[in-house]
C-alpha cells in the first residue's frame, strides 16, 4: 500500500469527496483543501508528495497557485496534476505552461486519474533513486551542467530552477547532443505512450525551457518539421 500523501485542491465538495475515496482506497494518504489559499498554508507546514489542482477554485485561481508553488524552494518540483473542466487545447497548454505535469479533464475516468498519479510519483522516485551525489553522473555540455539523480541544473555555476517537465525534456535532449528528437518521441519519453498531448504543448515547454535557460538556451535547436535537439 502507498503511503505517499496526496493534497486534493477542489472546492466542489462532491468532487473532493470522489477523488479521496479513490484515492484512499487506493492506500494513499490524502489532504483536501477547499481553496488555494489553504493549499499553500498546508504545503508550507506539512509534506506532501503530490497535488491534485483544480482551476477554478474561490479566491486565487489553479494557475496561480501553480505559479506561487513553482516559485517556492520547497514545493518547486513538487508533481502538480491539474483536474479541471476546462478541457480545450489552449486551456491545456496554459496549464503546462503554468508548470502543471499533467492535467486531467472533468468528467474523468477514477482508474486514469490514479495511472497519473502513479506515473508522476514514478518519475519523481526514480529522479530520488538515482542519486547517486556523484559528479561522474551529470551531463557536462557547453555552459550547462546536468545532474539527473539530484534534478539539478546549473549554468556557469547558477543553479537554474526546472519543472519536473522542463528537465526531463532537458535530460533527454542532452543525452544525445546533435540527436533530433521529434515530438511525439519527447511527448512519449516524459509522458508515456498513451498520454494524449498535442506536438503545440511540446512547443510550449521548449519555450519555457528556454525562456529559463537564457543564453544557453540557444544550445536547444528547432529542425524544422522534425522537432528539436542540443547542439554538440
Amino acid at each position: 500500500m502507498s503511503k505517499h500523501r496526496i493534497l486534493i485542491v477542489e472546492d466542489d465538495a462532491d468532487i473532493q469527496q470522489l477523488v479521496s475515496y479513490n484515492l484512499i482506497k487506493a492506500g494513499y494518504n490524502v489532504t483536501c483543501a477547499d481553496t488555494g489559499e489553504e493549499a499553500l498554508q498546508i504545503l508550507e507546514n506539512e509534506s506532501i508528495d503530490a497535488m491534485l489542482l483544480d482551476l477554478m477554485l474561490p479566491g486565487q485561481d489553479g494557475m496561480e497557485i501553480c505559479c506561487a508553488v513553482r516559485a517556492t524552494e520547497k514545493t518547486r518540483a513538487l508533481p502538480i496534476i491539474m483536474l479541471t473542466a476546462k478541457g480545450e487545447e489552449d486551456d491545456v497548454v496554459s496549464g503546462l505552461e503554468y508548470g502543471a505535469d499533467d492535467y486531467v479533464t472533468k468528467p474523468f475516468s477514477p482508474r486514469v486519474l490514479l495511472a497519473r498519479i502513479e506515473a508522476v510519483l514514478r518519475r519523481k522516485s526514480g529522479r530520488q533513486l538515482e542519486d547517486q551525489g556523484d559528479e561522474k553522473d551529470g551531463i557536462f555540455l557547453h555552459s550547462m551542467e546536468i545532474h539527473p539523480g539530484r534534478h539539478e541544473v546549473r549554468i556557469e555555476g547558477v543553479k537554474i530552477h526546472l519543472t519536473i517537465t522542463e528537465f526531463t525534456i532537458l535530460t533527454l535532449l542532452a543525452s544525445r547532443p546533435g540527436w533530433v528528437f521529434s515530438r511525439q518521441q519527447i511527448i512519449d519519453h516524459v509522458r508515456g505512450y498513451d498520454y494524449m498531448i498535442t506536438p503545440r504543448a511540446v512547443d510550449v515547454q521548449i519555450f519555457g525551457l528556454r525562456k529559463k535557460l537564457g543564453q544557453a538556451g540557444s544550445y536547444i535547436e528547432t529542425v524544422r518539421g522534425i522537432g528539436y535537439r542540443i547542439k554538440e
